[in-house]
């Protein structure tokens, strides 16, 4: 495939996935796939993705304030692990399989997201703008909307771990990311904000990404001239999708990537038939 094909692939996939917190290598990975590379291929590609948007996109959204390092460190411990395993495991699971167990968890996280209404935590009018960002010493915090502060509280940390764990083994195996599973499990399962949950698995999936992507290269896996530009184009995509989604409701966010996560299931059905 032409590098320039895969560097616009990229700068497109990179910008939808920042905006959702989905890591654009999920669409990535199977449309250059469909455009005729083996998974082989496609996998450190799409590692390399994540790792350039996930770089590209963390300063605005630390400067932000809506990622939590403290959940991403400690939920990278499950996924990192996983990665590894997943990378190490590549080939035990035949590729038909794999595809459909992701269609099937993206569509599950899509219902997760998509039926709940309205926000989890409101505004407090009380709170100042010096208690936004990360609470030292917790996984809790605050966040900026609209000149207003919406605290939050992270729950039910041993299931979101278990499921960013997952995350990673899907990581390691497609080189597709675990993002389109860790943003509905910090939201859904753990409670977090999804613009804080989105803003921290972007920043969070670039590490989990590289742990895979170390393995792929020491198997001689990666193509130098399609690497660079998938990295040109991820960097590009991860800084405009980190301005975007900076506009966007928490509402919007969480529909958009309902949306999203569906769209994905499709392309990944369509991959298999």
């Amino acid at each position: 495939m032409h590098p320039v094909v895969v560097l616009l692939a990229a700068l497109l996939t990179s910008g939808v996935g920042t905006l959702g917190g989905l890591g654009g290598a999920i669409i990535l990975v199977p449309l250059l796939v469909i455009g005729g590379m083996t998974p082989a291929e496609v996998a450190p590609l799409g590692l390399l993705s994540v790792v350039a948007a996930s770089s590209a996109a963390a300063r605005r959204q630390m400067n932000e304030h809506t990622t939590n390092h403290r959940i991403g460190v400690v939920t990278e411990s499950a996924s990192t692990a996983g990665a590894i395993a997943g990378a190490l495991a590549a080939g035990l699971i035949s590729e038909r399989a794999l595809t459909l167990m992701l269609a099937v968890v993206a569509l599950v996280a899509a219902l997760a997201g998509g039926r709940r209404k309205g926000m989890r935590w409101k505004p407090d009018e009380r709170a100042g703008q010096d208690v936004v960002g990360e609470w030292i010493g917790t996984m809790n915090g605050a966040y900026s909307l609209n000149g207003s502060v919406v605290p939050y509280v992270s729950k039910r940390i041993g299931a979101g771990l278990a499921a960013i764990g997952v995350s990673g083994i899907v990581t390691g195996l497609s080189g597709v990311g675990g993002g389109f599973i860790k943003t509905p499990a910090n939201s859904e399962v753990m409670h977090v904000p999804v613009k804080v949950a989105a803003s921290t698995t972007t920043f969070s999936i670039g590490i989990t990404a590289a742990a895979a992507l170390i393995v792929k290269v020491i198997h001689g896996n990666l193509d130098v001239q399609l690497g660079a530009a998938a990295i040109l184009g991820s960097l590009a995509g991860g800084l405009t999708g980190a301005k975007v989604q900076a506009k966007m409701s928490p509402i919007v966010v969480r529909k958009f990537l309902s949306v999203l996560l569906v769209a994905v299931a499709v392309i990944l059905i369509v991959r298999i038939l």
